[in-house]
């Protein structure tokens, strides 16, 4: 009996330790959770962002001017297996279906998620200021031509 405890506890151990090592790729992102805003006179410029548990992010971007949503995406950042990867839905856009961007790990202070059979965005990157501030850009190609577009973000309190 005190040996099957023993297995028990061992088989147990081993695969807690298996799902941290699993998820390690995620944490590159633990300052996302929050709110992130832009208010100006274009519209309101707001992202937000939830830890589900360790390798899954959940969150959603919209664009707001007066009382009008004129863009709605909902986005997960989640670790499935040794991929980091950006999941986006924006509502109105490929059919509604997610596209789905894989993270590159060799670009260091910078989430940086490309996708380069989608044409715009083929390039999505996320820069964090310690100022408490993001840099959202996204990059690709729009009516045959080379398009990118940068938006800074503060955290909300």
């Amino acid at each position: 009996m005190k040996k099957i405890a023993v297995i028990l506890i061992l088989i147990l151990s081993l695969t807690s330790c298996k799902k941290s090592r699993n998820a390690t790729k995620i944490v590159v992102a633990d300052w996302l959770p929050g709110k992130w805003e832009n208010n100006s006179t274009d519209g309101n410029l707001l992202e937000t962002w939830k830890k589900v548990n360790d390798s899954v992010y959940d969150g959603a971007s919209y664009f707001i001017k007066a009382k009008d949503t004129l863009h709605y995406e909902t986005i997960q950042l989640k670790q499935k297996g040794e991929n980091l990867l950006y999941v986006s839905t924006i509502r109105g856009q490929n059919n509604d279906e997610p596209v789905t961007f894989l993270h590159k790990p060799e670009i260091e202070k910078q989430l940086v998620f490309e996708n380069p059979k989608n044409d715009y965005p083929k390039k999505i990157s996320y820069s964090y200021n310690p100022n408490g501030s993001i840099v959202i850009q996204i990059s690709g190609i729009q009516q045959g031509k080379p398009s990118s577009s940068s938006y800074t973000l503060k955290k909300s309190k």
